[in-house]
C-alpha cells in the first residue's frame, strides 16, 4: 500500500480535537467527532490492505491478527499497565471495581459494551472512567475480526457485488443508528452495528481509490477538510451522535480520501511536518490523555482547572512521542519480534490483564481508602411492599397484620422513602403506632404522571398502593426525591459536585397537565378525607459525601464538616418549595420542613453534608441512617407528639 502523508495529518486533526473536549475546552465542543474521523481512515487502511492481500494470493488471516496486534497491544498494554498502581492508591472501592471490569473488558475486545452498560459517555462519572476512551478501539477490533472474514468469504461473487454489499451494509448500519439515537441513545453511541456504517464508509472509499486511484480536486478535498473543521467546533454533547449529523464528518473524510491528491492544497497542508509528526503518535496521544485527564480528577478536590488540564494535554502528547518511541516501534520491527514472539506476548498480556482485573472484580485487590460503613439502613419488615406482585392478594394480609384500630401509617415513595422506612418504623412503633410501607423505587408516587418513555411496572404500582390506601384509615406519609421528579434537572451544588445522572428527567401527565398543577391537584384531592403528611425535598449534597469524605481524610488535613451552599439548595428548589407552600394551607396536609434540620444551622448559609464527622448522605442525595434518624426524629415530634393523627380524623 502506497503511503499517503495527508492521512497522517488527517489523524492530527482526529487526535487533537478528541483531547482538547476531552479537557473541557468548550471551543472544541464537537471534539468527540475526531473519533468518528478515525473509524473512516481505519476502514479505509484495512480494506485497501485486504483487498491487495486477497488480489495478490496473500491473504491470511494469522498475518493480519499479527500487524494488528503489532499496531495496538504493545502501547495499550503500557498505558494499562501504568494506569494499575494509580488506580490501587487513588482510587475509591466502587471505582477499582468499575476500573478491574474494564481491565477484563478491554483485554477481551468488549470495552464497549461494558461502558454501554454502566453509563452514558457524557456523565460526569465518565470522566473518571481511566480507560473509558478504549470503547472504539473495541469497536474497531470488532471489525478486525468480522471483516477480513467477511471480505475472504464474499470475495468469490466478485469485487464489484461485494462493493455493493458493503454500501447495503453501511445503509443498513445508518439507519440503524438513526433510529437507536431516538430510542436507545447509549447503545447507539457505544455498540459496533450502529457504529459499523463510520467503518464501511472509509472500505467503500478504498474500493474506489483502488479502482480510480486518488484524484486531484482542490475543491472538493477543501471542502472535506471544511466539513470535519465546522463539526468539531459546531457539534455539542446534544447533537445526536451517530446519526445523520455523523454524516458531515464522515463524508468529509471521504472526500479528503478521494481527493485530497499529494499535489492539492488540503494535502500539502496535512502533509506538513507538523501534523504528520502528530498524526504518527495519534494512537499513543489517544491512548495517554483520557488516563492522565481522569485520574488527575481522581486526585482533585475540586474540578482541575484549564490551566493544569491544558498542561495534561501537553503532557499526552510527550509522552505519546516516547511510547511511539520506545514502545510502539520496535513491536511493529519484524527484526525484533517475530510472529511468535507477538503471540506469545500478546497472549501473556492479555491474560495477565484479565486476572488482574477478575482479582480487583473480586476484592483481592483493596482500595486504600477508609470508606464509612453504615448501620443497616434497609427496611426488612413483612410490612414493607416493593413491587406490585408483592401486593396482589396481599391487601386483606396486610390490613390484619400490619394495621391496628388507630394510629396506623402509610409511607409510600420512592428510593428516598425507602432509605426512610426504618427509621421511621421505629419511631411510629415506639409511640404505639403501625407503619406499612410502599415503596417503587424511581416511581413519582402521584398517579396520573410517568417519566418517558412510560415505565408501565411504575404505572400500575401506584395506582394498586392508591388503591389499597383508600381501603384503609391510616395517615399516609409521602416522601420522594421531589426535585429531580417535578423539575426534572440533577443538583449542581455549584461547587464542584453534581450528581452522576446524564440529562435528567422527562415527567409527563395525564393530559399534559402542568406537572405542578397536576401534582398539587393530587394531593390537595388525596387530603379530602385523610390526613397527609409530606417530607419535602432532602437538600441534595451533589457530590458523594461518604466517598467525598474519604478523599478528604487521605489527601487533606481537612477536619471540618462538609457542606454546601444553602443558597443554591433555596434556588434550585423554588420551585418545589412553592408547591410545598401552597399545599400547607389545607389543614389535612402537614409538610415535615427537612432543610430546616441541616441547612443554616451550624455553619451560617450552608446545608451540613456530615455532622461529628459522620455523613448524613449514603451517596449524593439518600439519606443515611443518622440522616434518617433526625428526620424520624422530628416527624415524632410534630405527628405523633402533637396529635396530628387525631387532628386528621377530627377533619374527617
Amino acid at each position: 500500500m502506497k503511503y499517503r502523508a495527508e492521512i497522517d495529518g488527517l489523524r492530527a486533526l482526529a487526535v487533537v480535537p478528541v483531547i482538547l473536549f476531552h479537557a473541557g475546552f468548550e471551543l472544541f465542543s464537537g471534539g468527540f467527532v475526531g473519533v468518528d474521523v478515525f473509524f473512516v481512515i481505519s476502514g479505509y487502511l484495512i480494506t485497501v490492505i485486504l483487498i491487495e492481500d486477497i488480489e495478490n494470493d496473500r491473504f491470511s488471516l494469522i498475518n493480519f491478527y499479527e500487524r494488528r496486534a503489532r499496531r495496538i497491544l504493545p502501547a495499550l498494554f503500557f498505558v494499562m499497565f501504568v494506569c494499575i498502581p494509580f488506580a490501587w492508591m487513588w482510587m475509591l472501592p466502587s471505582q477499582m471495581k468499575d476500573f478491574s471490569q474494564s481491565l477484563v473488558a478491554v483485554s477481551l475486545f468488549a470495552s464497549n459494551v461494558l461502558f454501554f452498560r454502566e453509563s452514558g459517555y457524557f456523565d460526569a462519572a465518565a470522566e473518571e472512567k481511566p480507560l473509558l476512551h478504549t470503547w472504539s478501539l473495541a469497536v474497531e477490533e470488532q471489525y478486525y475480526v468480522l471483516f477480513p472474514i467477511f471480505l475472504f468469504l464474499a470475495w468469490r461473487y466478485g469485487k464489484n457485488r461485494v462493493f455493493w454489499m458493503i454500501i447495503v451494509m453501511a445503509s443498513v448500519s445508518l439507519l440503524l443508528s438513526e433510529w437507536g439515537w431516538r430510542n436507545k441513545a447509549t447503545a447507539n453511541f457505544y455498540l459496533a452495528p450502529t457504529r459499523a456504517w463510520e467503518l464501511f464508509a472509509g472500505s467503500i472509499a478504498a474500493f474506489v481509490v483502488q479502482n480510480k486511484g486518488v484524484q486531484k480536486n482542490d475543491a472538493l478535498s477543501f471542502i472535506g477538510l471544511a466539513a470535519i473543521i465546522f463539526s468539531i467546533f459546531a457539534y455539542d454533547e446534544s447533537t445526536p451522535f451517530p446519526s445523520v449529523y455523523a454524516l458531515v464528518p464522515v463524508l468529509g473524510v471521504v472526500m479528503l480520501i478521494l481527493f485530497a491528491d499529494k499535489e492539492t492544497i488540503t494535502a500539502r497542508l496535512l502533509s506538513t511536518k507538523a501534523f504528520v509528526g502528530i498524526g504518527l503518535i495519534s494512537y499513543s496521544a489517544y491512548l495517554w490523555h483520557q488516563p492522565l485527564f481522569a485520574f488527575a480528577r481522581i486526585r482533585m478536590l475540586e474540578h482541575p482547572s484549564y490551566t493544569l488540564m491544558l498542561i495534561l494535554c501537553l503532557a499526552s502528547i510527550f509522552l505519546a512521542y516516547l511510547s511511539w518511541r520506545y514502545v510502539e516501534k520496535p513491536f511493529r520491527a519484524k527484526e525484533g519480534f517475530n510472529k511468535r514472539h507477538i503471540f506469545i506476548m500478546s497472549s501473556f498480556g492479555l491474560l495477565t490483564f484479565i486476572a488482574v482485573g477478575i482479582s480487583g472484580h473480586l476484592g483481592k485487590i483493596n482500595s486504600r481508602f477508609d470508606l464509612e460503613t453504615f448501620e443497616s439502613w434497609r427496611d426488612d419488615s413483612d410490612c414493607l411492599v416493593n413491587t406490585k406482585k408483592q401486593l396482589e392478594g396481599l391487601q386483606a394480609e396486610l390490613s390484619d397484620k400490619c394495621l391496628g384500630s388507630s394510629n396506623n401509617f402509610i409511607l409510600i415513595g420512592d428510593s428516598h422513602a425507602n432509605s426512610l422506612s426504618l427509621a421511621l418504623r421505629r419511631a411510629i412503633e415506639n409511640s404505639n403506632g403501625h407503619l406499612i410501607s410502599l415503596i417503587k423505587n424511581g416511581c413519582l408516587p402521584i398517579i396520573g404522571t410517568s417519566r418517558l418513555p412510560v415505565e408501565q411496572h411504575c404505572v400500575r404500582n401506584k395506582q394498586d398502593y392508591w388503591q389499597f390506601i383508600e381501603t384503609t384509615n391510616a395517615t399516609v406519609i409521602l416522601s420522594s426525591r421531589w426535585r429531580l421528579n417535578l423539575i426534572g434537572s440533577h443538583f449542581d451544588n455549584q461547587e464542584g459536585g453534581v450528581e452522576y445522572g446524564g440529562s435528567g428527567l422527562n415527567i409527563v401527565t395525564e393530559g399534559d397537565l402542568d406537572i405542578m398543577t397536576h401534582v398539587e391537584e393530587f394531593l390537595n384531592k388525596a387530603a379530602e378525607n385523610r390526613n397527609l403528611i409530606i417530607i419535602n425535598q432532602i437538600p441534595e449534597a451533589g457530590w458523594n459525601v461518604p466517598e467525598r469524605s474519604a478523599r478528604l481524610r487521605k489527601f487533606t488535613s481537612y477536619d471540618q464538616e462538609i457542606s454546601t451552599s444553602y443558597q443554591v439548595h433555596v434556588d434550585s428548589n423554588a420551585q418545589v418549595v412553592d408547591l410545598f407552600n401552597r399545599l400547607s394551607i389545607n389543614p389535612n396536609i402537614n409538610i415535615v420542613n427537612v432543610e430546616q434540620m441541616v441547612c443554616n444551622t451550624e455553619i451560617q448559609g450552608r446545608c451540613l453534608n456530615t455532622l461529628n464527622g459522620q455523613s448524613l448522605y449514603l451517596d449524593d442525595d439518600h439519606p443515611s441512617p443518622l440522616f434518617a434518624n433526625i428526620i424520624s426524629d422530628y416527624f415524632a415530634d410534630i405527628a405523633l407528639n402533637e396529635g396530628v393523627v387525631k387532628q386528621s380524623k377530627e377533619a374527617k
